[in-house]
């Protein structure tokens, strides 16, 4: 991705999310034979495989969803404690994604993959992950040492406390990016095993965790009196259970997956040593999955100091200026419909793209994006629509206890988001041919251009746009990177694929669908209308509104589709019906 980061505690939506050509297992989490073969990928498995990993991403996301709303209860969505801290933990996550998730991510796959074919498998796999720990236990030293110098690279705030109070967070935060490592790198193994269900199963031992430390926090800290402490007020005990509940979440993520090596045939041991393992080739994959990452970072440091600015001198607990934990906040939001359907579908696609990437299967490469691209499209302009006009009430659901001003200042970074999601799915997919092919170098224009457009569009609306809406800004320039990513790697995917990627096709089905969401949109806006001037209002009015505004436009849209003909509808549902039709 390009100038975002996926919030904490989830499977890392990065380039080259795990899968392989392999037959996906059952939800026992076992894997392929033990002898090194796997079975190439077929439509069956990759259908399975996205079942296993949408129902594991899908029971992930509500604990996360719980997770975000036990969080702000104890900190907020906006002020000085809540920036300081959503700087200080998603820092982590950063650099994870910037010196290992990417990198990894792309090396593995195709890697292993090959590894699993030969009969020295194994022993590779042992070199590539005593390599790999390594490098994240010295990365995550030297970072935990430069904490204050980057929490003032991300952050920029007028406030010494608060920049102080950040960095003290990020101590006790940026430990996790060595656990975030060691869950990438053993759920990646699994998964060439065939074993897909467990890497996207663990992040709901870190929610558990997560929200049993907050919720405690918020009983010990903030219940009493009903307010935080200033940023130069809180204590070592406040610190630890905030931040440490956080980091002991990650760390219970990562060694989850322990007990499932065994179970799909990997018994690990330390070998150290790169000659001769084929490293060198995957080194190159590497370096250029790191530039391309750290072009998209330098697009996110904009992002996130310009967010940390918005507030100015008003850094009060309860100022409702949206800063970074609202930006937080509404990518969270923006995320859940991205990885319930888009990254379930994509990293299980990936197995058969990786397979015809490896056969030079030029026309399969080309079939499945295509396919992937419009299953995709049917779903996030749904989504997107969905988001748009029911952001307010699906804010209130995560900010229960806040004031009205802290909703409204955060919707409208929901909105600027969402109208993107369409155009996140679709280059979603165009990225996973790229690493299907080890082609790193390739995205890097593109994503130099993204970056740009990040980085320009959030100086552009700081310049131009009140500081309540710097972070709108920020969203949707966001949009608008997707959007010209997924144009710039269409027309670059052209000439590999053989002069053609089905655009034709892909524009039809985004044109029909986009039609139904707009019909499903004005529906849905007319009822919500009705329902709050005769509903409820509140928490009770927020979950009315949800409900009978989601469900007509589910409806509206669904019968759209059909009377547009948009096949691919049967695509995305077809697997769910049958199962159902099974039942009965």
């Amino acid at each position: 991705m390009s100038g975002t980061t996926p919030p904490p505690g989830d499977p890392q939506d990065v380039p080259g999310d795990p899968a392989n050509p392999v037959e996906p297992a059952g939800a026992d989490g076992r894997g392929a034979g033990t002898d090194g073969r796997t079975p190439d990928a077929s439509r069956g498995g990759v259908r399975r495989g996205a079942a296993i990993m949408a129902s594991g991403t899908a029971a992930s996301r509500l604990l996360g969803l719980l997770r975000s709303i036990v969080l702000i209860a104890a900190i907020g969505a906006t002020g000085e404690a809540a920036d300081a801290f959503s700087v200080a933990n998603k820092m982590p996550t950063v650099l994870y994604m910037l010196l290992a998730g990417g990198v990894l991510n792309a090396v593995l796959v195709p890697q292993v993959v090959r590894a699993y074919r030969g009969s020295s498998g194994q022993e590779y796999v042992d070199r590539l992950l005593s390599f790999g720990f390594a490098l994240l236990a010295v990365a995550t030293v030297a970072l935990t040492l430069a904490a204050p110098a980057l929490v003032r690279l991300y952050g920029e705030s007028p406030s010494e406390a608060q920049l102080a109070l950040a960095t003290t967070f990020a101590y006790w935060c940026i430990p996790q990016l060595f656990f975030y490592g060691v869950y990438a790198l053993l759920g990646q193994v699994l998964n060439a095993r065939g074993s897909f269900g467990p890497y996207m199963w663990a992040p709901i031992v870190n929610n558990i965790v997560s929200i049993a430390g907050f919720g405690l926090f918020w009983a010990l800290f903030v219940r009493p009196s009903d307010e935080l402490p200033a940023a130069s007020g809180w204590t070592l005990g406040q610190v630890a259970l905030l931040c440490g509940s956080a980091t002991l979440g990650i760390v219970c993520q990562a060694l989850v997956l322990i007990p499932f090596l065994r179970r799909a045939g990997v018994t690990y041991r330390w070998r150290w040593g790169l000659r001769g393992s084929g490293l060198g080739r995957a080194g190159d994959v590497a370096k250029w999955t790191f530039a391309g990452l750290a072009i998209g970072q330098l697009g996110y440091v904009i992002v996130s100091r310009v967010s940390m600015a918005a507030p100015g001198q008003d850094l009060s607990p309860g100022s409702d200026i949206a800063g970074n934990a609202a930006y937080d906040l509404a990518f969270t939001v923006f995320m859940v419909p991205h990885s319930l359907v888009t990254v379930s579908l994509a990293t299980a696609l990936f197995t058969r793209l990786s397979a015809q990437a490896h056969d030079r299967d030029v026309a399969g490469v080309r079939t499945s994006l295509s396919s992937g691209m419009r299953v995709v499209a049917v779903f996030t302009l749904l989504a997107a629509a969905g988001l748009v006009v029911l952001a307010q009430p699906v804010v209130r659901l995560f900010a229960l206890s806040q004031p009205a001003g802290v909703v409204d200042a955060i919707a409208p970074i929901v909105v600027a988001m969402a109208v993107g999601l369409p155009a996140f799915g679709a280059w979603s997919m165009c990225q996973r041919v790229y690493y299907a092919y080890e082609d790193a170098k390739g995205m890097v224009p593109i994503q130099v251009v993204m970056a740009a457009v990040v980085a320009g569009g959030t100086l552009l609306g700081r310049a131009l746009l009140p500081s309540s809406s710097w972070v709108v800004g920020a969203g949707a320039s966001m949009s608008v990177s997707y959007v010209v990513g997924t144009l710039l790697a269409m027309r670059a995917l052209r000439g590999r694929l053989g002069g053609s990627v089905d655009a034709a096709h892909v524009l039809r089905t985004h044109a029909r669908a986009g039609l139904a969401a707009l019909v499903a949109a004005g529906l849905g806006y007319g009822t919500l209308v009705a329902v709050r001037a005769y509903g409820p209002g509140g928490v009770t009015g927020a979950v009315l509104q949800c409900a009978v505004v989601g469900a007509v436009m589910g409806l509206a849209y669904l019968a759209a589709l059909r009377l547009l003909h948009v096949r691919e509808l049967d695509q995305l549902l077809g697997p769910v019906l049958r199962r159902v039709r099974g039942r009965r």
